[in-house]
């Protein structure tokens, strides 16, 4: 009995020893759920834009024009919500034409506000000034370009392609531009370059390239290079080439706000390279030229409406200014003066009938132009009128 009380005993204890195995591996399991238990937030990770994969790159002046198209999707394809800062990252080639990894430096960086400043017809245009005085313009080596675009500064895109090239000496800027309305235009006048932008001796200038925009009223006084997009109503454009140091703009309207700037051209072993701009000159033309007077007025007596009355009749030659709004009509009974003004509103065509002449009487008349901006032309030749008495 006691062998099988004290069998009975150990028999008892056993299921005691599995029940702490099972709390032990059930505090285990509880331990194991508890570490992947909800804790704080994890923040989300920020897009990485895609790669740039249009970049290229052309001399403008001293510096490079860049254009590229802007990401608008990241990595995993999801739609950017904001548009990316840009950074230009600028390096050197070796003499035997790879990359110096260790050259290259971010020379600009514009935040994702600001890149609509930037933006023509879908592209991003950015200009990189270079110094003349840069010493790897010494080298004679091309400068590399690449670009990145990045939403949070730890997640940067993939580089852009890289774009190459060499460059070459401009002529100095033009610092002599000016600008005078003239009746047959705006006339446009500057001094020719005589040196590089690095103050070397510069060979003859092929020709100039003459720019013009239209600006906002809030844009004016700022140089073109400080102006974003937005301050154009119409940006620059290449207005005409000229080999002489003048040109006359005939093709502008009175009262827009224009920019103008000039660049010279010069050969190089890449092409025609244009200089940085001239001086901007900025000016409102407005008009005060008035027509020119008109020109072989006649006049003849007529029979009146009424029984013994006369009418005059003047006519003369049409004005063939593109801005005329029409003609007044003088009336004089002393030679030599100007008179009275029949014609309160303006007469559209080169004809008109007095109607209010008295028999007996000698009247001179005279006429003028005035164009739509009320400058009235100077008054034409007098023509004498006699109305004779009525017969009896």
């Amino acid at each position: 009995m006691e062998n099988r009380k004290g069998t009975t005993f150990n028999l008892l204890q056993r299921p005691a020893r599995s029940d702490s195995i099972f709390y032990f591996l059930f505090s285990i399991l509880l331990l194991a759920v508890g570490c992947g238990a909800p804790g704080e937030p994890t923040p989300p990770i920020p897009p990485v834009p895609q790669a740039i994969t249009d970049l290229a790159a052309q001399q403008a002046g001293d510096g490079v024009r860049l254009t590229f198209t802007m990401p608008g999707k990241s990595t995993l394809g999801e739609r950017l919500t904001e548009a990316p800062t840009f950074e230009v990252w600028r390096g050197a080639q070796r003499a035997d034409g790879s990359d110096d990894s260790k050259s290259f430096r971010v020379v600009d960086t514009v935040p994702g506000a600001l890149a609509a400043r930037y933006s023509q017809h879908g592209q991003i245009v950015f200009v990189d000034p270079v110094a003349p005085t840069d010493p790897q313009l010494r080298t004679g080596l091309p400068f590399v370009y690449r670009v990145r675009t990045l939403v949070s500064e730890k997640h940067p895109s993939p580089n852009s392609n890289e774009v190459a090239l060499r460059l070459y000496p401009v002529p100095e800027a033009i610092a002599s531009l000016s600008a005078t309305v003239a009746e047959q235009g705006i006339a446009l006048k500057w001094t020719p370059p005589t040196r590089a932008s690095s103050g070397e001796a510069l060979s003859a200038v092929k020709e100039f390239h003459v720019y013009r925009g239209e600006l906002n009223p809030s844009s004016s006084g700022q140089q073109v290079s400080q102006q974003p997009q937005g301050m154009w109503k119409s940006p620059l454009m290449e207005l005409g080439i000229t080999s002489s140091p003048d040109y006359l703009d005939s093709s502008f309207d009175y009262g827009k706000q224009y920019a103008y700037v000039v660049r010279s051209i010069v050969d190089s072993p890449s092409g025609p390279l244009e200089s940085n701009d001239s001086n901007q000159v900025e000016l409102t033309p407005k008009d005060i030229f008035p027509p020119a007077a008109p020109q072989g007025i006649v006049a003849a007596v007529e029979p009146g409406a009424a029984p013994g009355s006369a009418a005059v009749e003047l006519s003369w030659s049409i004005n063939v200014e593109p801005d005329l709004a029409g003609y007044r009509i003088y009336r004089s009974e002393k030679e030599g003066e100007r008179g009275s003004l029949l014609t309160p509103e303006l007469l559209p065509s080169p004809a008109y009938r007095d109607t209010s002449v008295q028999s007996g009487q000698h009247y001179w008349y005279t006429v003028t132009a005035v164009d739509r901006a009320g400058n009235e032309s100077a008054s034409s030749t007098a023509v004498a009128v006699e109305v004779a008495q009525p017969s009896r």
